[in-house]
């Protein structure tokens, strides 16, 4: 049943990713009003995340935020699609980096790093960084369930260089890569809500106590890996602009979930100044407030 569900929808996706831009933005303008005004899709979700998130916002401009944010997500939507067969060239003009630099600066130390996003903007194409530095890019992602679009997604995004593994594999490939001498980056997004039972720490973040994934930090910590932040900006429809800072070239001089805060503090400041670009339909805050005593 999984491999006819892939046979069945692989082709229509394929066929869609391979149309210009200026059509997907009309698919996406139809998919909003779909979701918006017809279907109503997680709109209630998206407002309740809102209204704890921003306790201090009116209803108006909550619902404007919303608007908006819905505007941004059917053109993620699409821009996923297009990934699919979207050229080096052509991803390399609409999604651009400021300071690369800072990774030539780190390779000529031989530091291993690794980068925290954020479900901001655009995260997913990050996937030509590859194409940008001679250290090997690492991707850590959630398996899909069906194993036919788990592989699919997985050789596409590696299809600039860079290479991706499932988030249980994580440390046996950091093992393996330091065994090997190979000089790696790794790409974690660490905002997601982790399984409580899961959970070494909890935090505020976005006004509300929610458990934190801390593994970057912990990887970091124990292999000593610079830790750097990933800040995406939309500056355009399907145009973004991606620079990066250093948390700590050093993290075992820190304190325990320094590291984790600071990230969070990055975050919150960015979406705080455009809200409308957050990943707002996951269910983020749906452990709030149950942090042990």
């Amino acid at each position: 049943m999984q491999r006819l569900q892939f046979l069945i929808v692989y082709p229509i996706i394929w066929f869609f990713s391979k149309l210009p831009f200026f059509i997907l933005h009309r698919i996406s303008d139809f998919a909003y009003f779909m979701l918006y005004y017809v279907f109503s899709y997680r709109k209630e979700v998206v407002l309740d995340n809102l209204k704890l998130a921003f306790p201090s916002k009116n209803e108006k401009e909550l619902l404007k935020t919303r608007r908006h944010f819905f505007r941004h997500f059917t053109d993620i939507f699409v821009e996923m699609i297009k990934s699919f067969t979207i050229s080096e060239k052509e991803l390399n003009k609409r999604y651009k980096y400021t300071n690369l630099e800072i990774f030539r600066e780190l390779e000529a130390l031989n530091k291993n790093i690794i980068v925290m996003g954020a479900h901001y903007a655009n995260w997913e194409w990050i996937v030509n960084l590859a194409s940008f530095t001679s250290i090997n890019c690492v991707g850590v992602y959630s398996k899909i369930k069906n194993p036919h679009f788990d592989n699919l997604v997985k050789e596409n995004r590696s299809r600039f260089g860079g290479s991706f593994i499932q988030t249980n594999h994580t440390l046996k490939k950091v093992i393996q890569n330091k065994q090997n001498d190979i000089l790696s980056l790794y790409g974690l997004l660490s905002d997601q809500s982790p399984a409580v039972q899961k959970t070494h720490y909890w935090s505020k973040f976005l006004n509300v106590t929610v458990p934190i994934h801390t593994g970057a930090e912990m990887l970091a910590k124990k292999h000593d890996f610079t830790v750097i932040y990933m800040k995406v900006d939309r500056v355009k429809r399907s145009h973004y602009e991606v620079s990066f800072e250093i948390l700590a070239k050093h993290p075992r001089e820190y304190k325990d979930f320094e590291i984790t805060d600071m990230f969070l503090e990055r975050a919150e400041k960015q979406i705080n100044e455009k809200p409308q670009y957050y990943f707002w339909t996951h269910k983020r805050f749906k452990h709030k407030n149950q942090a042990p005593a």
